[in-house]
């Protein structure tokens, strides 16, 4: 392999990330008062001036760590409540100021230096200094502790330390591009609260330096925030009081905000059946593009999967713009790249797998594979079962008899995590709550060290090898231009081996009250970013 003992990269470990959303044993409950925070809100209906009800369509039962969390509900609430040195906009991640006075001047250095703004509070009252900030970036980096964002930063972050009582200095490995991205992700905490008990932030305690602070914690039904008066930071809170329900199932959902008179101001994971009457109700209804992706992962160990002329085939296979019209209706965009084409950081790569049946019965030709029959392993969440009965079509009609084995999510992958011989699997992922920069979005999949690439696609070898080798050699590019092109070389590296690869990219649906909140967006990852909500 071409890694070393230094090389993590980003990895997400599956196991990992169920442990860190809470599924493989997050706390049983959530305090019901933090009294570091202060005391329980009302839960108002939201028509109230200087308060505001928002949906979102997560628990808020999983770990509301900052560090750890992956729980859509818990990171969506910590931007509003906590702070990272560089804050990024919701939708481009163009970073700005946060915790930090100012941004450093020379992104081509080893050493980046920030100073803390003036006056910054915690929701305690006690002082931020440049401890905390060290504090969390020494856990942040620390291996034993292999928390969630670790792996955002342990590529390219040697160290974090203190240069005065309101200073501190980054000393990098090398100069990386998307430095100011990556901070953006993790979040300041205080080291007078969590320092050795952590378990606190797990389970509910929320003390941060942002504009709103928690008032309380109902799992499975709501959080509420109120303003935190001190708060002197770029983004000050527009509202006196939050109130965020916590629905999962989308009609009841989808009933908050549909009406003469609707509950909530605002919510989030709107399904597209549900677009036009929620407009003929008055409601602002926008999708956005983003990294929530349907994809296939093969398993290159069980034949014929391991030639890459077969995964090839299969994906030609694939009528993409009408599994985009029939089971996403309409919403999304074919995968013809590793990241999303209409995004930024996306390019089409080449041989995009355009719908071609012909070419996919000569591929199968040229890799001698006749009377193949295929049992696609998938999730049983609305969307997926909706796409994959088009990507059945598509086999069937290349001569490829296609079963479906359908499961609960947490059913399937515990099952991968055993070392289930499965043949191809169909399901969905969104690295984009995370970031944007392709860097991040390519080694959420493929890493040498993936749970995703090498343990459940059993994915490695010199084709491997080469793809990891060509990502650090981006990562280290400083010259735009090249690093788009050595990207690039990477995206077609990856669709020639199509081992991990988007069938269709979903687009994510928001909607809210223009009569009573103004400011907002709709985002390609799940949630809400509200720091530039007000009242309409």
């Amino acid at each position: 392999m071409s890694a070393s003992p230094k090389r993590s990269g980003l990895t997400l470990n599956r196991r990992d990330l169920l442990r860190y959303t809470g599924l493989l044993g997050a706390a049983a409950g959530l305090s019901s008062a933090l009294a570091a925070c202060g005391g329980p809100s009302s839960t108002n209906s939201g028509n109230t001036k200087g308060s505001l009800t928002a949906v979102i369509g997560y628990g808020n039962n999983q770990t509301w760590d900052p560090l750890q969390t992956a729980s859509a509900f818990s990171m969506a609430a910590i931007l509003h409540c906590y702070e990272s040195l560089v804050e990024g906009d919701p939708i481009t991640r163009e970073p700005y100021p946060g915790l930090a006075k100012a941004l450093p001047a020379d992104l081509k250095s080893t050493t980046l230096a920030f100073e803390l703004r003036d006056g910054a509070q915690w929701h305690d009252g006690q002082p931020v200094t440049a401890d905390d900030v060290v504090f969390t970036y020494q856990r942040a980096l620390d291996p034993k502790e292999n928390v969630l964002i670790r792996s955002f930063f342990s590529l390219w972050l040697d160290s974090v330390r203190k240069t005065g009582e309101h200073s501190v200095e980054f000393r990098l490995k090398f100069p990386f591009p998307y430095a100011l991205q990556r901070i953006q992700t993790c979040k300041i905490v205080p080291k007078h609260v969590f320092d050795g008990k952590w378990d606190l932030a797990k389970n509910g305690t929320v003390v941060g330096s942002g504009p709103y602070r928690v008032t309380e914690q109902a799992p499975l039904s709501h959080t509420s925030f109120a303003r935190f008066d001190a708060y002197n930071g770029p983004r000050p809170a527009a509202y006196q009081t939050m109130l965020w329900k916590s629905i999962v199932d989308a009609a009841p959902r989808v009933a908050e905000i549909s009406g003469a008179s609707p509950d909530a101001q605002i919510v989030e994971n709107i399904p597209p059946a549900n677009a036009d009457q929620l407009r003929a109700d008055g409601r602002t209804v926008e999708f956005a593009e983003g990294g929530n992706n349907l994809f296939l992962l093969f398993n290159t160990r069980h034949a014929p999967f391991g030639d890459k002329l077969v995964r090839q085939a299969l994906h030609y296979a694939i009528d993409r713009q009408k599994l985009v019209q029939i089971g996403l209706k309409g919403a999304g965009t074919p995968g013809t790249s590793f990241i999303n084409p209409k995004l930024d950081s996306g390019a089409a790569a080449t041989g995009s797998f355009a719908y071609d049946p012909g070419k996919a019965r000569d591929l199968l030709r040229q890799a001698g594979v006749t009377n193949l029959s295929i049992e696609l392993w998938t999730t049983n969440t609305s969307l997926v079962t909706s796409c994959v009965t088009v990507i059945k079509e598509g086999w069937d009609a290349i001569g490829v008899a296609t079963t479906l084995q359908q499961q609960d999510t947490k059913a399937l992958f515990s099952k991968l995590d055993g070392g289930a011989d499965f043949p191809v699997i169909a399901t969905t992922n969104n690295p984009m709550q995370f970031g944007n920069d392709p860097d991040l979005l390519t080694r959420y999949y493929y890493d040498s060290s993936s749970i995703l690439a090498t343990t459940y696609a059993r994915w490695q070898g010199p084709e491997a090898d080469a793809l990891y080798a060509l990502q650090d050699q981006a990562a280290r590019e400083q010259d735009e231009t090249k690093r788009a092109a050595l990207t690039r070389q990477v995206l077609e590296m990856i669709a020639d081996q199509a081992v991990i690869f988007p069938v269709a990219f979903t687009q994510l649906g928001t909607a809210w009250n223009p009569r009573k909140i103004s400011g907002v967006r709709a985002q390609g990852y799940p949630g809400i970013n509200l720091n530039t909500a007000k009242p309409a």
